[in-house]
């Protein structure tokens, strides 16, 4: 049995981030029982200040928050789930200021050439990237991703990165709406309308994808 632990970047409880988290959270309890479900704009977590102290105490010098607690779920997990939407080509700062923390997670010394980074631990985990965007081109994501492949790199090689993009959602539930409502949504949007079905199918699709990808992760 997998422990997992899911995280939400999206300020919309309802949002398109928060419906595709739930298809992959539905694939995975079929085969998993310990699924912890986070909002990250819910959680008391105090900003990063760069004091290095981690690099003696090893773990985070910030205290009277959330973070202990958190973190502590997140070394006892199998599967990291990070699902958010991408805005101005980044996470939402609710989601950020939870990756900063995991500076902690490190010991990093200045060289000469440049940062080494060693972790405290060598993890072997599935971390799970799921990110909606306005845009429909995935590469307006791709600072994101190239961070996450960073960290996962870093905590050690037997992680493994896994990474669902959702592209033109801009509108609160627009994953989950049919080829009619896409197409009045659509006309009050301006777009073409011939994007209707191959946009329905695409939604219809990463949905499948999510779902496929909670199951297969907590079954292996």
């Amino acid at each position: 049995m997998k422990k997992i632990i899911a995280f939400n970047g999206s300020p919309r409880p309802a949002g398109n981030t928060s419906h595709l988290l739930q298809q992959f959270i539905e694939g995975a309890q079929a085969h998993s029982s310990e699924i912890d479900l986070i909002r990250c704009q819910d959680l008391n977590l105090k900003y990063c200040q760069g004091c290095l102290r981690c690099n003696v105490l090893r773990r985070c010098s910030i205290s009277e928050d959330d973070w202990a607690r958190v973190s502590a779920k997140i070394l006892e997990s199998d599967v990291l789930v990070f699902a958010a939407p991408v805005y101005f080509h980044h996470l939402p700062a609710p989601m950020k200021k939870l990756i900063d923390r995991f500076r902690s997670f490190h010991h990093v010394q200045i060289t000469e050439t440049g940062l080494k980074h060693t972790s405290w631990i060598e993890w072997k985990k599935d971390f799970v990237l799921i990110l909606t965007m306005g845009s429909p081109d995935p590469v307006d994501a791709k600072p994101i991703i190239e961070l996450f492949e960073f960290m996962t790199t870093l905590l050690g090689s037997g992680n493994r990165l896994h990474v669902i993009t959702a592209t033109r959602l801009a509108v609160v539930k627009q994953v989950i709406k049919s080829e009619e409502e896409l197409q009045t949504l659509y006309q009050k949007m301006k777009l073409p309308g011939d994007l209707v079905r191959e946009d329905h199918l695409r939604n219809r699709k990463v949905m499948a994808a999510c779902r496929e990808l909670g199951d297969n992760l907590s079954s292996t």
